[in-house]
């Protein structure tokens, strides 16, 4: 189980080399929807999502064996640059396993730090038999995007920041809500804000289709939803809880919330439009359950992720213009 002294030591490792991203309030948010929002906006953290903080906590503690034989990770693009450029920083070579519709700007991304880039279809091939084979290959250390005790780690430290950053400002935040795929960030910040933050009620946003924690927290276990569904929002796209995300989310997470692909465009927009922030579909989930009224937010103080900013531009033109 990964413990609040395990997120303050991922947090020393990235001193100095994750950024710590502003927590920012704008009154008219604030004035829409009758509360206090407080914004962690992740787009600003290195390669454009939280992704490298637990990709970075993960890859420089590798053995110097593993280093030189390399590591493999797969990713729809935010983990992969995360993972890119953290091993492009400790001097190890990245494959990464992309689907083969991510987002150019996430494959290019991954690309201009060096990684090896190897594509297969997301909705008939299976990501975790073909890494198997890869890695066995070439005795590559597998870098999960979220089941990992040192990745959760790393994603917690946005969590830390959150609570440090609330105490700065002289409030206390009554929810968080935390854009949600395989539930690494959520179970991150849901530990750290247990420590540091208690009173504070956690709740996870995904798209329509891709469910599965908030199914799995109203039947008890995990459940696995149809991964052939498209969603604009590729970053939060896992079919089911992982294996150690899953127990940290049935403890700490109040509940699941859903939004639609609809509700994320229009959230996508409105950031770019009254909040001049770029954000991209899967990191806009969170703020669009608060535009869209998934959780009474009136007369409270709620923190929300903006998890990642690397929208394909022609994707995102077309959502702005």
């Amino acid at each position: 189980m990964v413990t609040v002294a395990d997120i303050h030591k991922a947090a020393g490792r990235l001193k100095g080399v994750a950024s710590r991203t502003p927590l920012l309030e704008f009154p008219r948010l604030n004035d829409l929807v009758g509360g206090r929002i407080l914004l962690k906006a992740e787009i600003f953290q290195v390669t454009g999502s939280f992704k490298f903080r637990g990709a970075y906590n993960r890859i420089s503690q590798l053995t110097p064996d593993e280093r030189a034989a390399g590591i493999l990770a797969y990713s729809s693009g935010n983990h992969a640059q995360g993972v890119a450029r953290a091993a492009q920083m400790v001097g190890t070579h990245a494959t990464i396993l992309m689907p083969a519709d991510a987002p150019n700007a996430k494959v290019d991304g991954a690309k201009s730090f060096g990684a090896e880039i190897v594509h297969y279809d997301r909705y008939t091939e299976d990501r975790e038999e073909i890494g198997a084979k890869l890695g066995a290959s070439g005795n590559l250390t597998l870098v999960a995007p979220f089941d990992d005790p040192e990745v959760i780690a790393g994603q917690g430290t946005c969590g830390l920041e959150i609570a440090e950053q609330a105490r700065e400002m002289g409030v206390e935040i009554d929810s968080l809500l935390v854009c949600a795929g395989g539930g690494g960030l959520t179970s991150g910040c849901a530990i750290a804000l247990a420590e540091h933050s208690p009173a504070t009620k956690i709740f996870t946003v995904e798209p329509e289709g891709y469910d599965d924690i908030a199914l799995s927290l109203e039947k008890g276990e995990p459940v696995r939803v149809d991964a052939s569904r498209y969603s604009i929002a590729d970053a939060l796209l896992p079919p089911t809880p992982g294996k150690l995300t899953w127990p940290i989310l049935k403890r700490h997470v109040s509940k699941g919330l859903v939004v639609s692909d609809e509700e994320i465009k229009a959230a996508v927009a409105y950031a770019f439009h009254a909040l001049k922030m770029q954000v991209e579909p899967g990191g806009a989930a969170a703020l669009a359950a608060v535009r869209a009224g998934r959780l009474d937010v009136s007369d409270k103080v709620t923190a929300v992720t903006l998890s990642g900013g690397n929208a394909d531009v022609k994707m995102f033109f077309d959502l702005v213009s």
